[in-house]
Protein backbone atom coordinates (compact mmCIF):
# COMPACT_ATOMS: atom_id res chain seq x y z
CA UNK A 1 0.00 0.00 0.00
CA UNK A 2 1.59 3.30 -1.06
CA UNK A 3 1.54 6.51 0.95
CA UNK A 4 -1.53 7.93 -0.84
CA UNK A 5 -3.59 4.81 -0.15
CA UNK A 6 -2.53 4.86 3.49
CA UNK A 7 -3.58 8.49 3.74
CA UNK A 8 -6.94 7.69 2.13
CA UNK A 9 -7.60 4.84 4.55
CA UNK A 10 -6.61 7.01 7.51
CA UNK A 11 -8.84 9.84 6.24
CA UNK A 12 -11.84 7.48 6.12
CA UNK A 13 -11.23 6.36 9.70
CA UNK A 14 -11.05 9.96 10.87
CA UNK A 15 -14.24 11.24 9.23
CA UNK A 16 -16.23 8.26 10.53
CA UNK A 17 -14.86 8.88 14.02
CA UNK A 18 -13.67 5.31 14.53
CA UNK A 19 -11.31 5.96 17.42
CA UNK A 20 -10.21 2.36 18.17
CA UNK A 21 -9.47 1.56 14.52
CA UNK A 22 -7.66 4.87 14.03
CA UNK A 23 -5.42 4.19 17.04
CA UNK A 24 -4.73 0.65 15.85
CA UNK A 25 -3.95 1.90 12.34
CA UNK A 26 -1.31 4.29 13.67
CA UNK A 27 0.16 1.77 16.10
CA UNK A 28 0.65 -0.79 13.35
CA UNK A 29 2.58 1.71 11.26
CA UNK A 30 4.96 2.21 14.19
CA UNK A 31 5.59 -1.47 14.95
CA UNK A 32 9.28 -2.39 14.55
CA UNK A 33 9.80 -4.26 11.31
CA UNK A 34 6.24 -3.61 10.23
CA UNK A 35 5.46 -3.79 6.54
CA UNK A 36 1.91 -2.62 5.88
CA UNK A 37 1.21 -4.11 2.47
CA UNK A 38 4.59 -3.08 1.14
CA UNK A 39 4.97 0.15 3.14
CA UNK A 40 7.90 0.23 5.61
CA UNK A 41 7.71 1.18 9.26
CA UNK A 42 6.97 4.80 10.12
CA UNK A 43 8.87 6.80 12.71
CA UNK A 44 6.94 9.26 14.93
CA UNK A 45 8.33 12.08 12.77
CA UNK A 46 7.13 10.27 9.63
CA UNK A 47 3.64 10.15 11.10
CA UNK A 48 3.57 13.95 11.27
CA UNK A 49 5.10 14.71 7.89
CA UNK A 50 3.77 11.82 5.77
CA UNK A 51 0.41 10.98 7.35
CA UNK A 52 -0.99 13.50 9.82
CA UNK A 53 -0.13 16.69 7.91
CA UNK A 54 -1.26 15.59 4.41
CA UNK A 55 -4.57 14.31 5.81
CA UNK A 56 -4.95 17.46 7.93
CA UNK A 57 -4.59 19.59 4.79
CA UNK A 58 -7.09 17.43 2.92
CA UNK A 59 -9.65 17.90 5.69
CA UNK A 60 -9.27 21.65 5.44
CA UNK A 61 -9.42 21.77 1.65
CA UNK A 62 -12.58 19.69 1.43
CA UNK A 63 -14.27 21.62 4.22
CA UNK A 64 -13.51 24.99 2.62
CA UNK A 65 -15.01 23.75 -0.65
CA UNK A 66 -18.17 22.50 1.12
CA UNK A 67 -17.27 18.94 0.13
CA UNK A 68 -17.10 17.74 3.73
CA UNK A 69 -19.92 18.10 6.25
CA UNK A 70 -19.26 20.09 9.40
CA UNK A 71 -19.86 17.06 11.62
CA UNK A 72 -17.37 14.93 9.68
CA UNK A 73 -14.79 17.72 9.74
CA UNK A 74 -15.16 18.33 13.48
CA UNK A 75 -15.14 14.61 14.28
CA UNK A 76 -12.00 14.06 12.21
CA UNK A 77 -10.26 17.12 13.63
CA UNK A 78 -10.76 16.07 17.22
CA UNK A 79 -9.73 12.47 16.57
CA UNK A 80 -6.62 13.59 14.71
CA UNK A 81 -5.78 16.02 17.53
CA UNK A 82 -5.85 13.11 19.98
CA UNK A 83 -3.48 11.09 17.79
CA UNK A 84 -1.15 14.06 17.35
CA UNK A 85 -1.05 14.49 21.15
CA UNK A 86 -0.19 10.83 21.65
CA UNK A 87 2.48 10.92 18.97
CA UNK A 88 4.27 13.87 20.62
CA UNK A 89 5.35 11.61 23.47
CA UNK A 90 7.00 9.21 20.99
CA UNK A 91 9.28 11.77 19.33
CA UNK A 92 13.01 11.53 19.99
CA UNK A 93 14.46 14.82 21.16
CA UNK A 94 17.77 16.15 19.87
CA UNK A 95 20.19 18.28 21.91
CA UNK A 96 19.15 21.87 22.46
CA UNK A 97 19.38 24.23 19.50
CA UNK A 98 19.71 27.19 21.90
CA UNK A 99 16.86 29.02 20.18
CA UNK A 100 13.53 30.01 21.69
CA UNK A 101 10.26 30.11 19.74
CA UNK A 102 6.99 31.76 20.72
CA UNK A 103 4.18 30.31 18.59
CA UNK A 104 0.65 31.62 18.07
CA UNK A 105 -2.11 30.62 15.66
CA UNK A 106 -5.74 31.08 14.66
CA UNK A 107 -8.51 30.46 17.23
CA UNK A 108 -10.12 27.30 15.81
CA UNK A 109 -9.37 23.75 16.92
CA UNK A 110 -8.23 22.99 13.37
CA UNK A 111 -5.79 25.93 13.42
CA UNK A 112 -4.26 24.90 16.73
CA UNK A 113 -3.70 21.33 15.60
CA UNK A 114 -1.71 22.43 12.55
CA UNK A 115 0.47 24.71 14.66
CA UNK A 116 0.89 21.97 17.26
CA UNK A 117 2.43 19.62 14.68
CA UNK A 118 5.03 22.29 13.90
CA UNK A 119 5.65 22.90 17.61
CA UNK A 120 6.14 19.18 18.26
CA UNK A 121 8.73 18.88 15.50
CA UNK A 122 10.54 22.04 16.61
CA UNK A 123 10.84 20.66 20.13
CA UNK A 124 12.13 17.35 18.77
CA UNK A 125 14.85 19.27 16.94
CA UNK A 126 15.97 21.03 20.12
CA UNK A 127 14.08 24.33 20.00
CA UNK A 128 12.60 25.67 23.24
CA UNK A 129 8.98 26.44 22.38
CA UNK A 130 6.14 28.28 24.09
CA UNK A 131 2.81 27.65 22.38
CA UNK A 132 0.07 30.15 23.15
CA UNK A 133 -2.52 28.77 20.74
CA UNK A 134 -5.18 31.08 19.33
CA UNK A 135 -7.72 33.68 20.39
CA UNK A 136 -5.19 35.92 22.20
CA UNK A 137 -5.28 39.68 21.74
CA UNK A 138 -2.39 41.34 19.92
CA UNK A 139 -1.45 43.50 22.91
CA UNK A 140 -1.06 40.43 25.13
CA UNK A 141 1.16 38.78 22.54
CA UNK A 142 3.25 41.95 22.29
CA UNK A 143 3.62 42.09 26.06
CA UNK A 144 4.89 38.51 26.18
CA UNK A 145 7.31 39.11 23.31
CA UNK A 146 8.70 42.19 25.05
CA UNK A 147 9.01 40.32 28.33
CA UNK A 148 10.55 37.05 27.15
CA UNK A 149 12.30 38.25 23.96
CA UNK A 150 12.14 34.97 22.04
CA UNK A 151 14.45 34.36 19.10
CA UNK A 152 11.47 33.55 16.85
CA UNK A 153 7.85 34.65 16.72
CA UNK A 154 6.05 31.94 14.73
CA UNK A 155 2.46 32.54 13.59
CA UNK A 156 0.30 29.93 11.89
CA UNK A 157 -2.82 30.96 10.01
CA UNK A 158 -5.38 29.09 7.94
CA UNK A 159 -7.91 31.85 7.26
CA UNK A 160 -7.71 35.45 6.05
CA UNK A 161 -9.54 36.51 9.23
CA UNK A 162 -6.27 36.02 11.17
CA UNK A 163 -4.28 38.39 8.98
CA UNK A 164 -5.25 41.72 10.65
CA UNK A 165 -3.78 40.56 13.97
CA UNK A 166 -0.62 39.28 12.27
CA UNK A 167 -0.24 42.55 10.37
CA UNK A 168 -0.77 44.55 13.58
CA UNK A 169 1.85 42.55 15.46
CA UNK A 170 4.48 42.82 12.75
CA UNK A 171 3.74 46.51 12.28
CA UNK A 172 4.15 47.27 15.99
CA UNK A 173 7.32 45.20 16.27
CA UNK A 174 8.89 47.09 13.38
CA UNK A 175 7.56 50.48 14.42
CA UNK A 176 8.84 50.50 18.00
CA UNK A 177 11.83 48.29 17.19
CA UNK A 178 10.82 45.88 19.93
CA UNK A 179 13.15 42.88 20.02
CA UNK A 180 15.17 44.07 17.00
CA UNK A 181 16.84 40.68 16.60
CA UNK A 182 13.63 38.63 16.61
CA UNK A 183 12.89 36.52 13.53
CA UNK A 184 9.28 36.55 12.35
CA UNK A 185 8.13 33.30 10.77
CA UNK A 186 4.73 32.42 9.34
CA UNK A 187 3.12 29.28 8.01
CA UNK A 188 -0.20 27.60 7.40
CA UNK A 189 -2.83 27.34 4.72
CA UNK A 190 -3.55 31.02 4.11
CA UNK A 191 0.10 31.64 3.25
CA UNK A 192 0.29 28.50 1.12
CA UNK A 193 -2.70 29.59 -0.95
CA UNK A 194 -1.55 33.16 -1.64
CA UNK A 195 1.86 33.70 -3.22
CA UNK A 196 3.68 36.66 -1.77
CA UNK A 197 1.40 37.04 1.25
CA UNK A 198 4.14 36.15 3.74
CA UNK A 199 6.39 38.83 2.29
CA UNK A 200 3.50 41.29 2.25
CA UNK A 201 2.93 40.99 6.00
CA UNK A 202 6.65 41.47 6.62
CA UNK A 203 7.70 37.95 7.62
CA UNK A 204 11.39 37.09 7.56
CA UNK A 205 10.82 33.42 6.69
CA UNK A 206 7.87 31.19 5.89
CA UNK A 207 7.11 27.55 5.13
CA UNK A 208 4.39 25.30 3.74
CA UNK A 209 4.47 22.52 6.32
CA UNK A 210 5.88 21.68 9.80
CA UNK A 211 9.07 20.00 8.58
CA UNK A 212 9.84 22.94 6.31
CA UNK A 213 9.39 25.30 9.27
CA UNK A 214 12.09 23.35 11.10
CA UNK A 215 14.34 23.43 8.04
CA UNK A 216 14.06 27.18 7.48
CA UNK A 217 14.52 28.08 11.15
CA UNK A 218 17.71 26.04 11.18
CA UNK A 219 19.10 26.89 7.74
CA UNK A 220 17.92 30.52 7.60
CA UNK A 221 18.27 31.48 11.25
CA UNK A 222 20.06 34.72 10.34
CA UNK A 223 17.62 35.78 7.59
CA UNK A 224 15.72 39.01 8.16
CA UNK A 225 13.53 40.93 5.76
CA UNK A 226 15.12 44.16 4.57
CA UNK A 227 13.34 47.47 5.02
CA UNK A 228 12.48 47.54 1.30
CA UNK A 229 10.88 44.08 1.52
CA UNK A 230 8.60 44.98 4.43
CA UNK A 231 5.29 46.19 3.12
CA UNK A 232 3.45 46.35 6.44
CA UNK A 233 2.98 49.94 7.51
CA UNK A 234 4.36 51.47 4.30
CA UNK A 235 1.12 53.23 3.42
CA UNK A 236 0.70 54.45 6.98
CA UNK A 237 4.20 55.90 7.05
CA UNK A 238 3.71 57.48 3.63
CA UNK A 239 0.55 59.19 4.85
CA UNK A 240 2.42 60.57 7.86
CA UNK A 241 4.97 62.40 5.70
CA UNK A 242 4.41 66.17 5.42
CA UNK A 243 2.66 67.20 2.25
CA UNK A 244 4.21 69.72 -0.12
CA UNK A 245 2.67 73.14 0.01
CA UNK A 246 0.54 74.10 -2.95
CA UNK A 247 2.32 76.28 -5.47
Amino acid sequence: MNAELLQERFFELLITGDRPKARTFVEKLLEPGADIHGHPTYTPQDLITELFWPVYEKLGQLYRKDQLAALSHHTATRLLRMLVDQNAARLKFQPTANRTVFCMCGPAEYDEMGAQMAVDLLEAYGFSVTFGGGGVAADEIMARVNEKKPDVLLMFSNTPADLPVIRELVDKLREINACPNIQIAVGGGVFNRADGLAEEVGADVWANDPLEIVDVLIADHAKRATASQRTVGKNRLKNMQPKKAAA
